[in-house]
């Protein structure tokens, strides 16, 4: 039997999302988030935590959630993609949820093609959806991100 998987989970107006917790470095309360020029669209701006700055992401409009503003009861998670730290608008951090191999279905299995998710986990009180952090932004908004980084 394969040892449980553990995940952050969070929600976004009524929806319950989850990132694998080795992508998570830490969760802290929302900051100003400072304007990034010439970032995609999807990057609301920079936040400066301890030293870093790191850029915001806003996967609202990836799955066409109605864009809003930060609210200071918003908390930001510190993610690490394979490339960059990147932060996360949650409206709130649920914690921590472990669960096994059964609990989880591949997103091909729901439908074929779903993009920024990795799979379904299956909860006693509904369902959460593994989001897919490493393939949330394009090689464009990749390169745009950077370029605007530098820039700044």
């Amino acid at each position: 039997m394969n040892a449980p998987k553990q995940f952050l989970l969070f929600s976004l107006d009524n929806l319950r999302f989850a990132l694998p917790l080795p992508n998570v470095e830490r969760v802290v309360p929302a900051i100003e988030v400072t304007t990034l020029p010439n970032a995609p669209l999807i990057v609301l701006g920079i936040v400066n935590i301890r030293g870093r700055i790191i850029p915001v992401v806003d996967i609202r409009c990836r799955f066409s959630l109605p864009s809003k503003d930060i609210m200071l009861s918003d908390q930001l998670i510190i993610a690490a993609t394979s490339k960059r730290p990147v932060c996360i608008v949650a409206d709130e951090v649920y914690g921590v949820i472990e669960c096994g191999d059964e609990d989880i279905i591949a997103p091909a299995e729901i439908l074929p093609g779903m993009e920024h998710v990795k799979g379904v986990i299956k909860l006693k009180d509904g369902i959460t959806l593994i989001h897919d952090i490493d393939g949330f932004l394009s090689l464009d908004e990749e390169k745009a991100l950077d370029d605007a980084m530098r820039e700044a």
